[in-house]
């Protein structure tokens, strides 16, 4: 009896080691779930979509209801449509660029714990090395985080990082062409006969022809007479 008691308190103390490892590693995959951006073309001063993922880090189980992304003041931004979500552009009226845009849930929606949500964004690129956008996270029960410390002196990630996307120089975004119609192939004129001439031209040039033709002609006969001639003599 004693041997299973021992036993018994052996396997629920193990179970509770195991559990507590478990959630000691749980806490810190947690912890490490910053808020991260990529973009599909992220080449300085040209147009990419650009994708912040944001998890819910809560430690009281509520759910993220509202996140600002602030932008390099950039020229041109839009939104993706997005079920649960609307979306507000914050423009400088002054310069035209954009400052800010803040995806806000509908009730009964958010992002839950263990949880998170993509914010895809289409904006024209800084032309710099880098571009840097902090965010700002508003949870349900009105706490608020920061996503906006630089790197640390010594190399080191703050607790709370600003998402940095690195830029490079390279060929720009395929854009949509438009076929240019082939030039129509030269048409082959064929060859033209110079025109008959014709008025006083064309009789100029008709009489010396004729005239040939006629002295010909003759010269043919007085030999076919010549000829005859000669045979009667002989049978004479």
């Amino acid at each position: 009896m004693t041997t299973r008691r021992l036993t018994t308190r052996g396997l629920k103390a193990a179970a509770l080691t195991a559990f507590l490892i478990l959630g000691s590693v749980s806490t810190a995959a947690t912890a490490g779930a910053h808020v991260h951006v990529d973009a599909d073309h992220p080449v300085r001063g040209d147009y990419a979509v650009v994708t912040f993922q944001v998890p819910n880090e809560s430690e009281k189980g509520t759910p993220t209801t509202k996140v600002t992304i602030s932008l390099p003041n950039v020229a041109s931004v839009s939104t993706d449509v997005m079920a649960g979500w609307s979306a507000e552009l914050d423009r400088d009226g002054t310069t035209g660029t954009y400052r800010s845009v803040t995806f806000t849930a509908s009730p009964n929606a958010g992002i839950g714990v263990g949880q998170f949500e993509l914010f895809p964004i289409s904006i024209t690129l800084p032309d710099a090395d880098s571009a840097t956008f902090p965010v700002v996270q508003t949870y349900a029960d009105g706490t608020v985080v920061h996503w906006d410390q630089p790197p640390l002196p010594n190399g080191e990630e703050p607790d709370y990082p600003a998402p940095v996307l690195e830029l490079t120089s390279g060929p720009p975004a395929l854009k949509e062409r438009h076929a240019t119609p082939a030039a129509p192939a030269p048409t082959t004129v064929p060859a033209m006969s110079a025109a008959p001439p014709s008025g006083e031209h064309a009789e100029a040039k008709a009489g010396p022809d004729n005239t040939a033709r006629a002295l010909a002609g003759g010269a043919l006969l007085v030999a076919a007479i010549g000829v005859g001639v000669a045979v009667a003599r002989r049978r004479t």
